[in-house]
C-alpha cells in the first residue's frame, strides 16, 4: 500500500486536466481496504480511480483517491465449453481482451480497445458492437466502506443496464470493486450485428477471433483520437434512449437517422449522429472541441480545465435538444 498527498493529476486522467488530488492510496491487495477504512485517519470523501479514462475533474479532489494496482488473471473454473477467470481491478481492460483472443476464448473480443481498467467494466457496464460486459460478467467482488465487509454480487445482482449498473446507483460512494469472475466460451460466436464491423472482418478473411479484435481495433483507431496527442475519454455522451413514438416522430423527418431495439417501448438513438447533424462535429471552443472524425468525443487540444470541457458539452446539449428535442447525458464521471 502507497499513500501520497496533493497528488498531480494530470497523468492520472486521460483528459490530461491539471488538478490536484489532497491524497491518493494505491493497494494490491484487497485486504488493505480492511487498513484504510478502519483506521482513525478513513476518509470521509474518497473515489475510486481506475485507468482514468473514464472521468473528468473539475477542480482539486479534496477527498482520497483509492487506485487499485493488482493486476493479476486466475483461472478458477474450466469445462468443455466455457472458462471461468477471476481478473484484479487493476489490470488494463484491453490486455483482459487480448488475454482471452490468445487462448482461443471468445466473449471479449467486440469490446477490444476499450480504455479504462477492469474494475471500472462493471460500473458502467461497457459496451461496443453489439456486445457489453454483462454479457460475459459472472462475478463481481467488492469491499463494502459502510459495512467493511468483502463480499460478491452475481451478475443478476448487479442489475445491469444501458451504461448502467448497482455501482451507479444504491452502491455509489458504498463500493469498492477489487476483481471480477468472467465467463467465456470455448465455442465460436461471432457477434458481428454491426455493419462497419462485419465487412471489416471479412475483409480480413472472416470471423475469426483474431480477426474480429483486429478489424475491432482498426476501426476504433479509425474514429478516436490517441490520448497521448488529444486528451479525451472517449465517449462523452450516451446513446439516448426515448419512447418509440419519440423514435418514430424523428424517423418520419429524418429517414437516415439510426435507432435501435432498446427495452420494451423504447429505442436507442445514436448521440453521435444528432450531434453531427445537429452541426458540432468539428465544433471548436478555445482549447476544447468536439473531435471532427467522433462526434461523441470531446477533445482537450492543450491546457483545458475540466470547466471548459463542461462548457462545451452544455452547448452540445443545447445544440442537440434545439434541433431534435432529445436531452444526452454525459457517460464520463464527473468530480
Amino acid at each position: 500500500m502507497k499513500e501520497y498527498t496533493n497528488h498531480p493529476l494530470r497523468a492520472l486522467n486521460s483528459f490530461h486536466v491539471d488538478e490536484y488530488a489532497a491524497r491518493i492510496i494505491e493497494f494490491d491487495n484487497p485486504d488493505e481496504l480492511d487498513t484504510i477504512f478502519a483506521r482513525e485517519n478513513a476518509p470521509e470523501q474518497w473515489y475510486t480511480l481506475g485507468g482514468g479514462n473514464n472521468i473528468l475533474f473539475t477542480g482539486r479532489y479534496e477527498g482520497t483517491l483509492i487506485h487499485p494496482t493488482g493486476r493479476g488473471i486466475e483461472v478458477m473454473a474450466e469445462d468443455d465449453s466455457s472458462l471461468t477467470i477471476r481478473v484484479e481491478a487493476g489490470v488494463e481492460w484491453d490486455d483482459m481482451v487480448a488475454w482471452c483472443v490468445e487462448r482461443g476464448l471468445w466473449g471479449a473480443e467486440n469490446l477490444s480497445l476499450i480504455p479504462g481498467s477492469v474494475g471500472a467494466s462493471p460500473v458502467q457496464n461497457i459496451g461496443a458492437y453489439g456486445a457489453e460486459a454483462k454479457d460475459i460478467i459472472e462475478r463481481v467482488y467488492l469491499f463494502d466502506t459502510h459495512t467493511l465487509q468483502h463480499c460478491s454480487l452475481s451478475n443478476d445482482e448487479c442489475h445491469f443496464a444501458y451504461r448502467d449498473s448497482i455501482f451507479k446507483r444504491e452502491l455509489r460512494g458504498r463500493a469498492i470493486i477489487t476483481a471480477v469472475d468472467f465467463k467465456l466460451s470455448k465455442i465460436a460466436s461471432p457477434n458481428l450485428g454491426y455493419g462497419d464491423l462485419s465487412r471489416e472482418v471479412e475483409s480480413r478473411g472472416g470471423a475469426t477471433l483474431q480477426n474480429i479484435r483486429e478489424a475491432v481495433c482498426a476501426i476504433r483507431r479509425s474514429k478516436l483520437p490517441d490520448t497521448a496527442i488529444l486528451g479525451n475519454a472517449g465517449s462523452f455522451f450516451k446513446n439516448p434512449i426515448v419512447e418509440s413514438s419519440v423514435a418514430d416522430a424523428l424517423l418520419a423527418s429524418y429517414p437516415d437517422m439510426p435507432s435501435y431495439p432498446a427495452t420494451e417501448g423504447r429505442r436507442k438513438l445514436a448521440a453521435g449522429w444528432l450531434i453531427d447533424r445537429a452541426g458540432m462535429k468539428g465544433h471548436r471552443q478555445g482549447s476544447v472541441g468536439v473531435h471532427d472524425r467522433q462526434a461523441l468525443v470531446l477533445v482537450n487540444f492543450g491546457g483545458a480545465t475540466g470547466g471548459d470541457v463542461m462548457a462545451l458539452a452544455a452547448a452540445v446539449q443545447e445544440a442537440v435538444y434545439a434541433k431534435f428535442g432529445v436531452r444526452i447525458e454525459p457517460e464520463v464521471n464527473v468530480l
